[in-house]
């Protein structure tokens, strides 16, 4: 009896440990989210071709730039979380300054790319006016570029030690000056269609310098950030090794989604199609923010306890998440389910496209649902050094399987947009399935083991 009272303690421990973490990194994720819709619903009230152009670049940008960043610093979910476990409180700094300067190295690459978007824009098809202008919101865009890339190492630093609470301070009121921002720049300063972009890159800034004083200042961040060390050099090979199948597993998965946008655009009455799926996706890129959550606040515990050799420990934190992220799953698909007829009025008024998404809603339901167990297996990865495992999982169940899946329902089988989204669906499903035959089949003592060789820097 007493066994099992000890038992319940334990995981009601690391329930309240992981809700602890996960609801702050929902909020740090909704309020950075926010920054891209809030300047889209300005540029909205300037012109139709602006919003279109405006939409297009924001899209492009986050598959060439910010979700590389988000990908590459994922590795820090496992050097710094093992690192921190292990307390070698010194090496989880070191981590961070090494990412930092890989990421700051990316980024010209990146703005290159951003400078000449109209020609790659015009060589996908798209027309060419807002081509044009997509390149000139996606160059204003190019300052913000290093503050995201220092950014999302310093988000990784703090979290993985559990410091999370001052994150949610400094990304919600970054979200509210941004508001402030797009108001001034467009509607008194007249900058117009550039305004929102540039208070992007402020917004990106502010936010940064904030937690980058935070962490400079705070006694929570003494034992492990110092001035800046030399060994960070030396570690950048190592990073890399996890730096770019994280970076892989991001894009990978994010690039799926833009192609079944241009795959709509191919369908019988592409505008009505494409519409559609865009508002679908955007429903399910909401709801992803929960899952993302427990996923962020999984990777965290796992790592942890396996820096710190506690192999039980780890797997009990994996079990949690697990639970956890089946629960959110549930609840995301029974309020999508319950209020399914809502959601195409709060995108647009237009009865045809409303009646389409409420048909969609259904196939969106399941897609959240088995998305939220796929994106806290993504986290347990991260914390177990999983990355290249996941990179592969990534391209064999979504180009492998799930892009010509989809195809085939929507183009053969003339089930159009519902034929893309469940090829999409059965993508996750493989996901799932061959995440949990992994952990069903680790060995927790051997992953403890190889945590303490990653920390030990061998």
């Amino acid at each position: 009896m007493s066994g099992r009272m000890e038992n319940k303690e334990r995981i009601l421990k690391e329930v309240k440990k992981q809700v602890w973490l996960a609801v702050p990194m929902i909020c740090v994720c909704v309020f950075q989210y926010c920054l891209q819709m809030i300047s889209l619903m300005f540029v909205g009230h300037l012109d139709e071709l602006l919003l279109a152009a405006a939409a297009l670049a924001t899209s492009f940008v986050n598959v060439t730039g910010f979700n590389v960043f988000m990908g590459m610093s994922s590795a820090l979910d496992t050097f710094c979380g093992q690192a921190f476990g292990a307390k070698q409180y010194e090496m989880v700094g070191i981590h961070t300054q090494g990412a930092m300067l890989v990421l700051s190295l990316v980024t010209i690459p990146i703005s290159i790319i951003w400078v000449f978007l109209d020609p790659i824009l015009v060589f996908l098809h798209q027309d060419k006016a807002i081509a044009a202008q997509a390149q000139l919101y996606a160059r204003y865009l190019i300052p913000s570029l290093i503050a995201n890339a220092l950014l999302r190492c310093i988000v990784k630093f703090l979290q993985t030690q559990s410091i999370v609470f001052p994150m949610v301070i400094t990304t919600g009121l970054t979200s509210l000056i941004h508001v402030i921002l797009c108001w001034a720049f467009v509607l008194k300063l007249g900058l117009g269609y550039k305004g929102p972009a540039i208070a992007i890159c402020v917004s990106n800034w502010f936010n940064t310098i904030l937690l980058a004083l935070y962490v400079w200042f705070s006694p929570s961040c003494k034992t492990t950030w110092s001035a800046f060390s030399k060994e960070s050099f030396r570690i950048i090979p190592k990073f890399l090794r996890l730096a770019l199948p994280s970076a892989l597993m991001v894009c990978l998965e994010s690039w799926t989604f833009e192609i079944m946008v241009l795959l709509s655009g191919a369908l019988p009455d592409a505008t009505l199609q494409t519409s559609v799926l865009s508002i679908c996706l955007n429903i399910t890129g909401i709801f992803w923010m929960v899952p993302f959550g427990v996923s962020a606040a999984g990777s965290t515990r796992i790592s942890n306890e396996l820096g710190a050799g506690n192999p039980k420990a780890a797997y009990l934190a994996v079990k949690v998440t697990m639970f956890l992220s089946f629960v959110v799953g549930l609840v995301e698909f029974v309020v999508l389910m319950l209020i399914r007829k809502l959601w195409g009025r709060g995108f647009t008024n237009v009865h045809k496209v409303v009646t389409y998404v409420t048909a969609m809603i259904p196939i969106v339901a399941s897609s959240a649902f088995i998305d939220s167990i796929q994106t806290a297996f993504q986290g347990i990865a991260r914390g177990c050094g999983w990355q290249k495992l996941g990179a592969l999982f990534n391209l064999g169940s979504y180009y492998l399987i799930g892009v010509p899946v989809a195809i085939v329902l929507a183009f053969v089988l003339h089930m159009n947009g519902q034929g893309l989204l469940l090829g999409l669906v059965l993508a996750l499903i493989v996901q799932v399935v061959c995440f949990l035959v992994v952990i069903l089949r680790t060995n927790w003592e051997k992953e403890a083991t190889k945590a303490a060789t990653r920390v030990g820097g061998n």
